[in-house]
């Protein structure tokens, strides 16, 4: 499938009609004195709002986010979004990193630096990754699902065809946390022959079952 270059480009009339929201909101009453005993404190919320409604930049942010290299590519049907960092070294390994919930590609733009282009931050370039930090369907600016049951072994289905067909990489490095941990640890049991290996963080596991009366 065709990789096509993308940028982020937020209409004027979008952030507004936001701006206009915010200005819109219907507050509750408090009980007096109540702080956060009983959720959210009112206060800490209107001010809050009002920084997001008139001090908050989003220009700023938007060429931040673009001195990344931004692409898209179909996959089952879906426009997927991701970021696609090539690395800086002599044989960069492919890595692709996926979030978790409730966040998108951001939560990794600190860390895609690091690896793909150690050589700037002390490290060494023989470390370089080629990485791949897709939004997850419905995040960011990935189109939503278009029907039931996009769970994370699809989503790990979707993540193998875009690194092996759409990008080119026969074999690739994962790592995930939280949902993008479900994923990746999907990719590891459906996907071997596709891997060097699987890095996991943010991971829950069910308490054993020990019987009756078991501590």
């Amino acid at each position: 499938m065709e990789v096509r270059p993308f940028t982020i480009a937020v209409e004027d009339s979008v952030l507004d009609d936001l701006r206009q929201r915010l200005a819109d909101t219907r507050w509750p009453d408090e009980m007096p004195n109540s702080g956060w005993d009983y959720g959210s404190n009112l206060a800490y919320l209107k001010e809050l709002v009002e920084y997001w409604r008139t001090g908050f930049d989003w220009r700023v942010q938007e060429a931040k986010l673009n001195t990344f290299s931004h692409f898209k590519s179909e996959v089952d049907g879906l426009d997927i979004h991701f970021i696609h960092e090539r690395g800086k070294g002599p044989a960069p390994m492919p890595l692709i990193i996926t979030h978790g919930w409730p966040s998108c590609f951001f939560e990794m733009t600190k860390i895609i630096p690091l690896l793909s282009d150690p050589a700037s931050h002390g490290g060494d370039p023989a470390d370089s990754f080629d990485v791949v930090a897709p939004s997850l369907p419905g995040f960011g600016f990935s189109d939503h699902a278009k029907d039931r049951g996009m769970e994370v072994q699809r989503v790990a289905g979707m993540w193998n065809k875009l690194m092996t067909q759409n990008l080119g990489y026969p074999r690739y490095a994962a790592q995930g946390g939280d949902i993008g941990g479900g994923v990746t640890a999907r990719l590891g049991f459906a996907h071997a022959g596709n891997l060097f290996g699987i890095h996991l963080t943010s991971i829950t596991r069910p308490t054993p079952y020990l019987g009756p009366g078991s501590k």
